[in-house]
């Protein structure tokens, strides 16, 4: 097993770069309705992508997987999923879902002709997980964090990880056999919790996938093309080498890990209330 790592991007240049450095599925982020309200004063960025972004990008990819993010249901989403699928979408990606009715509405619009794929983000899909896990045609979910530590009040959205809840929802999606993944990671060494402790847990959590995060390549900061590649290549190649050896180590490691990530949860979340 390897993570299925996806970059947001919808410039040309970068997709093909990310695409060149192992990136298995690049994400075009269409989401906007009720994202300024509900991140608007955090320190994340909201994409400006567009949905004729869909086209361009599919253009330039030969072995990536395209993912697009639409919007939450609303009274346009059958014509928007229709686009994105129609411009070349793999793999469709429903944000901020409440109910088992939204979901079957999403799973119903996409109707095979792309990858159905969930974004658990909210207190109200954890609650009604059940049900909506009975729907058939799910074929990817991936948990995000961000949106969902704010759904309950949380100041720091590894609290998820450290607390169970991400690994109840885990069991859940594997006993239905349904791909799954959660959170970001930055560069191997960075992040306030290193990327290392995270991508072990996804190993020890059976997880599929993650977000490559703002800050493993942060492009507005970088000044020319051939450093962004540079960062990728090495970036991604750390990545893969360090996965590699996660396949050598025993369940005490996966063990000692988990109570390492709750201990300095703990104490970044004392910090942050104090």
């Amino acid at each position: 097993m390897v993570l299925k790592l996806m970059y947001i991007t919808n410039q040309e240049e970068i997709a093909k770069i990310a695409e060149n450095s192992g990136v298995d599925w690049i994400f075009i982020d269409l989401e906007i309705n009720g994202k300024d309200a509900r991140q608007g004063h955090l320190d994340t960025v909201i994409s400006r992508h567009s949905i004729e972004d869909v086209k361009k990008i599919k253009k330039v990819l030969t072995n990536s997987e395209l993912l697009v993010r639409v919007n939450p249901i609303y009274e346009g989403s059958k014509k928007e999923i229709d686009k994105v699928i129609k411009d070349g979408a793999d793999i469709v990606m429903l944000p901020f879902f409440k109910t088992k009715e939204e979901v079957e509405l999403f799973v119903n619009y996409v109707n095979g002709r792309a990858k159905a794929c969930l974004l658990c983000e909210t207190s109200e899909a954890v609650e009604n997980i059940d049900s909506i896990l009975s729907v058939r045609g799910i074929d990817y979910i991936h948990i995000g964090l961000n949106d969902l530590h704010l759904s309950y009040n949380m100041k720091f959205m590894f609290e998820l990880l450290a607390n169970g809840t991400v690994e109840m929802l885990c069991k859940k999606f594997e006993a239905r056999g349904i791909l799954y993944g959660f959170g970001g990671i930055a560069q191997l060494g960075q992040g306030t919790l290193h990327a290392e402790n995270i991508i072990a847990e996804h190993y020890r959590l059976g997880s599929n996938m993650a977000i490559l995060s703002r800050s493993f390549c942060n492009t507005f900061n970088l000044s020319n093309v051939y450093e962004i590649e540079q960062v990728f290549r090495d970036g991604i190649k750390e990545i893969r080498k360090y996965e590699s050896g996660l396949l050598s180590v025993d369940r005490l490691f996966f063990e000692n890990n988990r109570k390492f990530i709750h201990d300095k949860v703990s104490r970044i979340v004392h910090e942050l209330i104090k």
